[in-house]
């Protein structure tokens, strides 16, 4: 039985992000159904998939500033999700390959507490080891 203990890290390259207050994995697949004149509903065709993410990252953290350039360059980058304790987690790591920032807030400003950073992206490619 899991005891819910599990920690995940995420990772830049081989930077861990830290600290990352929320890691948002979506994955699209959409389809378009086909119907006919004889009957409804007599297929359907795939579309291609999309994989996209969202990464809320306090503004104190040094790696802000690295999401940020690569923002800015347009430059591709690897992120990896993966337990870094624990073992209660569905997979063992989740690797998004061929990442590039389409949205960008690095810095917010706020009365109290610490500034978050969000990045949203998008990934090519996705690859799961469960």
């Amino acid at each position: 039985m899991a005891d819910w203990n599990t920690r995940l890290e995420v990772k830049l390259g081989d930077s861990t992000i830290t600290p990352i207050s929320t890691f948002t994995p979506t994955f699209n697949a959409p389809h378009t159904v086909l119907h006919s004149i004889e009957a409804d509903n007599v297929g359907f065709v795939r579309q291609p998939a999309t994989f996209t993410f969202t990464m809320g990252v306090p503004a104190v953290a040094t790696v802000v500033a690295d999401l940020t350039q690569l923002a800015t360059e347009g430059t591709e980058f690897q992120i990896v999700v993966a337990e870094k304790k624990g073992t209660d987690w569905a997979f063992n790591s989740m690797r998004f390959a061929r990442c590039v920032v389409t949205s960008a807030n690095p810095s917010n400003v706020v009365i109290d507490g610490v500034p978050q950073a969000s990045f949203t992206c998008l990934a090519l490619s996705v690859g799961v080891e469960a």
